[in-house]
């Protein structure tokens, strides 16, 4: 009898899987250049360039500076980091963030595996970390599968330290990879420093998983609203005007910063809502990528 993992695996290679093939070749190339091992030619040195990978022989012949350019290797090591904290559990039965974060990680492993990548996988939740070493079958991602459904039965109730997620992640990549961070990046901690630490050793792409009930109160007299991370409740009036304008100001506030913060960083933030079609919302940031790619 097939398992969890195994029935959404299968349901998510034909509906999502397959309709995405093709489509992402060639767009995990990273935007870091000389970091593969063929040697392509030369070019003429710019500002910001890497000055390790100037060849001095052509620079003295030719008396201006030249680089050695490399063709990247096509494989890589993948890092799916993923926030498995209270607060993914928001959203409708079956359509939550933590079910679109489970989607989203089994087909970006199926993806790169099947592209000859290797994927690794950090869940995180309230400082407990679960790793899954990187490989590329598919009974590798079955088993990050398995592990998903590990930490949502062992789920805390505790407000997420985003910087020790993210530093968690710098300490396990060690060599350069791509690191994917899956998250709603709700919660505590000098985020923002250990992304920047994150983002300078490695490409960082972010997957922000949203749901309509993080950024609108309903209007539906009064309601019980407990936060999901730490499980405090308050009774409020949510067809309060005031308060309505108060909750607003505030998603807009965290979204500016979160959106400031990832601008600092260097870091894409792509927005992926519970309600989207997973291959709208991959396809997007595939073309987004690629549009930010010199």
């Amino acid at each position: 009898m097939a398992t969890a993992p195994e029935r959404l695996l299968l349901r998510l290679e034909w509906k999502v899987v397959r309709r995405l093939d093709g489509r992402l070749q060639g767009a995990h190339r990273t935007a870091h250049r000389g970091s593969g091992i063929d040697f392509t030619g030369l070019r003429a040195y710019t500002d910001g360039d890497d000055a390790r990978h100037i060849d001095w022989n052509v620079t003295a012949r030719l008396d201006e500076p030249h680089l050695r350019v490399f063709t990247e290797d096509r494989e890589l090591t993948v890092w799916l980091v993923l926030d498995r904290s209270a607060s993914m559990t928001a959203g409708r039965p079956g359509r939550g963030k933590h079910d679109v974060l489970a989607e989203l990680a089994l087909v970006l492993a199926r993806l790169f595996g099947r592209g000859g990548n290797r994927v690794g996988a950090l869940l995180f939740d309230a400082g407990v970390l679960r790793v899954v070493p990187p490989g590329t079958s598919r009974r590798h991602t079955l088993r990050i599968g398995a592990e998903l459904v590990r930490t949502a039965e062992a789920r805390g109730a505790t407000t997420t330290d985003l910087a020790e997620m993210l530093d968690a992640a710098g300490r396990l990549a060690r060599r350069r990879a791509l690191v994917v961070v899956l998250s709603d990046f709700i919660g505590d901690g000098d985020w923002e420093r250990s992304l920047q630490r994150l983002a300078r050793r490695h490409e960082v792409v972010a997957l922000r998983i949203t749901d309509t009930a993080d950024d609108v109160l309903p209007e539906a007299g009064l309601i019980v609203v407990e936060d999901a991370e730490t499980g405090e409740q308050l009774v409020v009036d949510s067809a309060d005007p005031l308060l309505q304008v108060r909750f607003r100001a505030a998603v807009d506030a965290r979204d500016a910063r979160l959106a400031a913060g990832m601008r600092r960083a260097g870091v894409p933030v792509h927005r992926v809502d519970t309600d989207r079609d997973l291959v709208e919302a991959l396809v997007e940031v595939v073309a987004r990528t690629r549009d930010r790619s010199p």
